[in-house]
């Protein structure tokens, strides 16, 4: 998929339609629900207190739950324990959050250790991505946590949680993940996916999977595009 080619139905298909805010109510998750499936995204993303949801009927709409979030420092027993509850009440994929601090310190055995904790508690079919904030490391440290990913056995690697001050995803650090995880595990831009030109620099970039909070906006902006309109 390339830049001319990413329409307005197939940005919908990669996003995680997401509602991480801390302030955020039950009425609000309903709302999101409602606006994944009118906008045809793959799943919609929230905290675990939102368990279980209710999905329109025939909806194919995926859930996606956030453990450790967002700052990652729970021990490895908490994060599995929340991860399990979470599939327990109806997840089907988890959004890990490492110890950022051991990726910083190198210490690569302990982050496999971590995610490896998590990816015991859900096996398959349940899809483990690990949130590795990527704004925060250095080029080593990002190679590092996605090969420790990749060890312990996830499914996808993630750039951020949004919530970091380092900031969210970058061109660079997409394509330097999706280079070391060589297609063996997906890549899921998050932090930052607002417009159809973010969303096509990291699926150009390697991305397979995008984290977005402003869904509508970004792809009335992919159908703009697609019918010729100026996005720009």
């Amino acid at each position: 998929m390339t830049e001319t080619t990413l329409t307005s139905a197939d940005a919908a298909r990669l996003i995680d339609h997401t509602l991480l805010k801390p302030e955020a109510t039950r009425a609000d998750v309903d709302a999101l629900i409602a606006e994944a499936v009118e906008l045809g995204t793959y799943s919609v993303c929230v905290s675990p207190s939102m368990l279980p949801l209710v999905l329109p009927e025939g909806t194919d709409l995926k859930v996606a739950v956030v453990a450790g979030f967002p700052s990652g420092k729970h021990t490895s027993a908490v994060k599995a324990a929340e991860a399990a509850e979470a599939v327990r009440a109806g997840a089907d994929e988890v959004d890990m959050v490492i110890d950022v601090g051991a990726a910083v310190a190198g210490d690569y055995a302990s982050l496999e250790e971590d995610i490896a904790a998590v990816r015991q508690a859900v096996p398959a079919p349940t899809v483990l991505k690990v949130i590795i904030e990527s704004a925060a490391l250095s080029d080593d440290a990002i190679v590092g946590a996605c090969k420790a990913a990749e060890s312990a056995g996830a499914d996808f690697v993630k750039t951020s949680t949004g919530f970091h001050p380092a900031g969210g995803a970058s061109e660079h650090a997409v394509r330097l993940m999706a280079e070391t995880v060589g297609g063996r595990l997906g890549v899921k831009a998050s932090g930052g996916v607002r417009t159809l030109a973010d969303a096509q620099k990291y699926v150009a970039a390697g991305a397979t999977r995008l984290g977005v909070s402003g869904s509508r906006a970004l792809l009335a902006d992919s159908a703009a595009a697609s019918s010729g309109a100026s996005s720009y």
